[in-house]
């Protein structure tokens, strides 16, 4: 069955409505396959640049400190050795990568899940279109607090305009993207979700299963 969410201007002037496939915003909560989501978005985010120095990477020489036998001292062949003070590490964390697969239709699954729970929970707001005339986050900024969502709002559109990458990117509650770019992180971080009727059909077209 079809929602059916009324659609305003940056005034929250009442000009329609809009149905949304409920095959996208109308899906059952599904925590599993969030967490699922949200773990390898977060994985996949990691810059794994940690490093350590092993015995051929420390500085020092590389001279036997010692002739092997009859000195009453143990047996050394390097100053690097991981045995001693500024030696090399054995089995240390290397630059890695932590991405690993995950399957896109659990992806769009997990996005569809927590779109349906913003538009269950009234988190959804509708707008005709975000043509901003000034790049002035002042005027933007007021424009969220006419529509209420001013405590935090992820702003999808579908392409994205300059003036409203301008007036948005100085807002610490605020982010901007395009519809196609949203992922489940952002979904759940932001309290509201703000879309432009061309999002939500560019959304419908990406998610649809």
């Amino acid at each position: 069955m079809e929602a059916r969410l009324k659609v305003y201007d940056l005034e929250k002037k009442e000009t329609g409505e809009e149905s949304l496939p409920a095959e996208v915003f109308a899906v059952p909560l599904n925590r599993a396959l969030i967490h699922e989501a949200v773990t390898h978005y977060l994985a996949a985010g990691r810059s794994g640049t940690h490093d350590t120095k092993t015995r051929a990477e420390v500085s020092g020489s590389g001279r036997k400190l010692w002739r092997q036998k009859k000195t009453g001292r143990a047996r050394i062949g390097s100053i690097r050795s991981p045995l001693w003070r500024h030696g090399g590490t054995v089995h240390g964390p290397t630059p890695r990568s932590y991405d690993y697969n995950f399957p896109g239709k659990k992806r769009s699954g997990a996005i569809r899940a927590a779109l349906s729970a913003k538009v269950r929970e009234g988190r959804l707001v509708l707008v005709h279109d975000l043509n901003l005339s000034s790049h002035k986050t002042r005027d933007f900024s007021k424009a969220l607090e006419t529509l209420g969502v001013a405590s935090g709002a992820l702003i999808l559109d579908e392409p994205l305009g300059r003036n409203l990458e301008l007036a948005a990117r100085n807002l610490p509650r605020c982010k901007v993207l395009r519809s196609s770019n949203v992922n489940v992180v952002d979904l759940l971080k932001y309290e509201h979700v703000v879309m432009t009727t061309a999002a939500v059909k560019r959304v419908g077209e990406v998610l649809a299963p």
